[in-house]
Parts: structure tokens; sequence; C-alpha cells
């Protein structure tokens, strides 16, 4: 079922003619079309290997596709969101897959992954692939195609064998994980050939050429527009952030060669655009890129930023907003505390959070955004208190100004000097206070439900032994009920929620992803960790397992 939502896209790019051999290549994302194409990620492999002439490409999301080849050679996901892997299993049945690696043969395509979900922690989802990507697709993609060449004809165990000896692809049925007990840790992940390697190392793309779009469309789920990635990772490293450790070193886009030539491409075709990265206002060129969006010739664009570094909000970037259509700014700020703010290494103060209201406010802009986080390590009552005096303060500071405090629940994150810790089982309630308190002070809190938190948790920290728990949800639905459920059926056979998702685990175990080694070492991460906990008031007994 091919549909017309495909031909309102205009392309950015020119793809390729195939040649009659081509490999007939299916990539997929585990969800509907706008959002899928709304991804940058998929735009970029996508149109890479639509640019390849050995490469026949087809798109499929989860309510269309295009036509698909009658016996593909490969079947690729990227992955964005943890819990589209119920599509992925879908998407995998609906192409008569089986959706159990070990149960595929020669007749069946190797199923390979990539995007930040994989490249993170794979191994929840590790039964599932033949083959993961991971890190930056800019070198990865094309190795692996010219791998898979080498191997075409072969047997399916030995192009897997083939592919595993690429830098960032990761085979997971050639690694053997074996447990203390069924519902114990990990005692071991080896190998299971000497000639298979027995780290997997994530690959980072170091060029000063980032991504931009290659397609717009109305149809996507932020209609029309047009994205440019001007920085990747982020140089302040926050112990508790993803985005931060697992993509370093904090790289930015040549304005000249790289940032420019984009912008005037994207704008020829819309006239919205979309500035990405962690900490786009951290480029050491931004004002430059600024002044070079605020020419008369460009007062039709909407432009709208990803979240900005507090201490960067001037005056002149809210007047450009403002005057570029965007009515609120997005800022992390995490806590009001300061000694939070110390131990995951936030470096703010009070004061620049404040000042960012009230430039906001002179420059035109009617909102902003906080960003903040309850159950952190180490955060105690009085820390809620210095939150909810922040926001006051800065209520006062800039009369007029809507204000919205957004907030999670601390998450532990692979590869981040906070793996280690468990999910704060006061977090819940810490919400609930926070909502009580701003509430009435006239600021709109948007709490992130606690229960996906949960969630996120167990999939950020899971180990193999999850594929079964990740079947059987997908036939209760993804609600915490629905997990709690599957745990009491496989009760005995693997670990329970309590240890993924709340226990502290101890620095010495071995953890589910210490064969896939991320940009920083083992040790790196702990000297991290240690920084943060010698920020605490208290060594609490909570944190006794750390230290074992």
């Amino acid at each position: 079922m091919t549909s017309s939502l495909f031909a309102t896209e205009r392309l950015l790019f020119t793809p390729t003619t195939p040649d009659t051999d081509a490999i007939p290549l299916i990539f997929a994302f585990p969800n509907e079309y706008s959002v899928g194409i709304t991804s940058l990620g998929y735009q970029i492999v996508w149109a890479t290997l639509a640019m390849r002439d050995d490469v026949q490409v087809s798109r499929l999301f989860t309510d269309i596709h295009e036509q698909l080849p009658r016996q593909p050679e490969i079947v690729g996901f990227s992955i964005s969101w943890e819990l589209d892997y119920v599509n992925i299993l879908n998407l995998l049945e609906s192409l008569d897959v089986p959706i159990r690696a070990k149960l595929r043969n020669d007749a069946h395509p190797l199923i390979f992954g990539g995007g930040p979900v994989l490249t993170a922690n794979p191994e929840p989802f590790a039964d599932f692939f033949d083959i993961i990507l991971l890190g930056d697709g800019e070198n990865l993609l094309g190795n692996f195609i010219e791998a898979y060449k080498e191997v075409r004809q072969a047997p399916r165990q030995i192009q897997l064998q083939r592919l595993a000896q690429v830098q960032g692809i990761y085979i997971p049925s050639l690694y053997e994980v074996e447990y203390q007990t069924p519902d114990g840790e990990i005692k071991s992940i080896q190998p299971i050939d000497s000639d298979v390697p027995a780290i997997v190392q994530k690959q980072t793309y170091r060029g000063n050429i980032l991504s931009a779009s290659t397609v717009v469309t109305e149809k996507a789920a932020w209609e029309n527009i047009y994205m440019v990635e001007v920085v990747r990772s982020c140089p302040e490293m926050c112990r508790f952030c993803l985005a931060s450790y697992l993509t370093l070193p904090f790289r930015t886009a040549s304005l000249e060669s790289s940032l420019i030539p984009a912008i005037e491409r994207g704008l020829a075709v819309t006239n919205r655009l979309g500035l990405l990265g962690a900490s786009v206002t951290q480029h050491p060129e931004f004002e430059e890129l600024l002044n070079y969006i605020s020419q008369p010739k460009y007062d039709e664009v909407r432009l709208s930023i990803a979240s900005v570094r507090t201490n960067t909000v001037t005056v002149q970037l809210a007047e450009t907003l403002a005057k570029r259509d965007t009515r609120s700014l997005t800022i992390a700020v995490e806590s009001g505390s300061d000694k939070l703010r110390q131990i995951i290494n936030k470096k703010l103060q009070n004061d620049e959070i404040i000042q960012a209201a009230i430039n906001a406010k002179a420059g035109g802009l009617s909102g902003l955004k906080l960003y903040g986080m309850v159950g952190i390590p180490g955060e105690e009552a009085e820390d809620l208190d210095a939150t909810v005096a922040m926001m006051r303060s800065m209520k006062k500071a800039a009369p007029g100004l809507r204000l919205s405090f957004g907030c999670s629940t601390f998450v532990p994150k692979s590869h981040t000097p906070f793996q280690w810790f468990g999910v704060n089982r006061q977090a819940e309630k810490r919400l609930q206070l926070l909502q009580k308190q701003l509430k009435p002070q006239g600021i709109d809190f948007r709490p992130e439900s606690y229960n996906w938190s949960i969630i996120q948790a167990l999939l950020s920290r899971g180990d193999r032994r999850l594929s079964q728990l990740l079947e059987l949800t997908r036939d209760f639905g993804d609600s915490l009920g629905s997990y709690k459920r599957a745990f009491k059926q496989l009760k005995g056979q693997i670990p329970d929620l309590d240890f993924y998702v709340h226990t502290n685990w101890s620095t010495s175990q071995v953890l589910p992803w210490s064969h896939l080694q991320g940009p920083l070492p083992q040790s790196t991460l702990l000297k991290h960790l240690d920084e943060a906990t010698s920020h605490f008031r208290s060594a609490s007994k909570e944190l006794q397992p750390l230290n074992s």
C-alpha cells in the first residue's frame, strides 16, 4: 500500500537508480509515518541508502509503506523510543520473519537495528536482532553494506561471523551471557569464538559537517520543518545525562561549510527551520548564526530551537526568536538546589536562571519552559523547597512571563556515572509535593508519568533475560500493570522488577553492557561518580551497594 503521503515529500537529495543486482533492503521506523519522517536520524540513513546504487531501499512504517521487495535480504529498524519494540515485533510478523533471531534461517532476511535506544543498551532487545549498529551511522552504514557484499551469497552464520569483524557492529548471538543464578546478577559475557571481538566499540563520527533534513513534508509531526544539527553531544556532562556521555566528544558543525549551505538549501523549500542539538547555544559561532538568520530576506522564517543552556539566554536571542514566531524557550535547570546541581555537575547558579527569565521577557517572549527532575541521587526534602523558592523568585522577577515546569523522575542510564543508582522510591511522592506547592503559584507544573519512568529504567538497565518479559507484555499491553503481571508469570526465571529498577548496583558487578564500550572507560565513570558522591550530605545506607 503505497500512499499519497509520499507524494507530498520534497526531497533535498537525488535518489540513485539502483543496479539490477542491488541488495533489496527494507528500512523501517517502528511508528507512524508522521513520527518517523520527523526523525532526523531516520531521514539521514534512508537518504544515504537511497543514494547508493548497490542497494534498493524501501521504507516501512506502521501505517504505510513503499512497495516492498518480495525477498528482502536485509531489514533495518531505526529506534528512537523504547516502547516501540512492540511495533518492531508486529512488523517482523507482518513480513513473515520469526521475531527471535535464533529461529531464523538462510531463507530469512538479516534483521539489523540502530539508533539511540540500541546504542545505549541493546541487551533487552538483543534476542530480536541479528545485527546491531552501535553509534553514529556516518561511517558505520557504509562499512556494514561493504562487508555484507563480501558474504552476500554465504550461509547466514558465515555472514554474521564476517560482520562481527566490522568496528561498531554487534552480533548478539555470538556472545554468551552466564548468570550467577537464573534470577541473579550476570556472571560473565564472553564471545563464543576467539575471532569474535571481546569488546564492541561504539563508533563516533568526528567530522564538522553534521546532519540536515533530507526531506520536508507537511505530513511530518512538525509540519514542513527543515532540521539542521548545529552541535552533537554536550560539553556540560551532567552526570545522569545519556545525551552527553553516550555521544562524546562535543562536536560543532562548521558555520561556513556546513550550517549556512544547509540552511540555504532548506529555506529554498520551506520557511520553517529547526536548530537541533543538546546544547545549541554553545556553538562557538552561535551569535554569527543568529545574525545570519536575522537577515531581512529571512523575515518570514519560523525558527525553533531545541533546549538551550540557561546562561546563554540573552535579550538578543529572545528578540530574534520572538521575531521568528517562537513564543517560548526551553531550559533544563534540573533543580533549584545548589547542592544537587553540584552532585550532577550542572554548572548553574539560581541568579543565572532568574536572569534567563528576565531576558526572555525583555526580548519579547511570552513563556519559559523549565525542565527539572526529582529523585536525583543525594536529594533531600530541603532540595525540593529550594526548587519551589527558585520558581517563586522567577515569577517575581519576570511578572507576566508564563512559566511552566516539566518534571521527570531520575532514571539511571548506561554509560553514565549514575548507571549504578536505582530509581528513588520516594520520587512519585516528590512529584506530587511539587505539584501541590507550584500550582497555587500560577506555575504550570507538568510531571512526567512516574510509571513510565519505571518502565524506562527497566529497559535502560535490562539484560537479555527481559526478552521473554517483552514478548509477554506485548500481549498484555504496555502499561506498568502488564509488566508487573509478566514479572509474576516469570518469577524465579528472571530477576524481579526491583533488581532492575530500584536497586543500587555494586560498582564491581558485571553490567549488561560491560562488553559494549561507550566513549569513556569505566574507570573515568567511577571517578565522576566519586566526585558526585563527595557532595552528598550523608553517606546514606541507600548507597552501600555502590561501594561494595
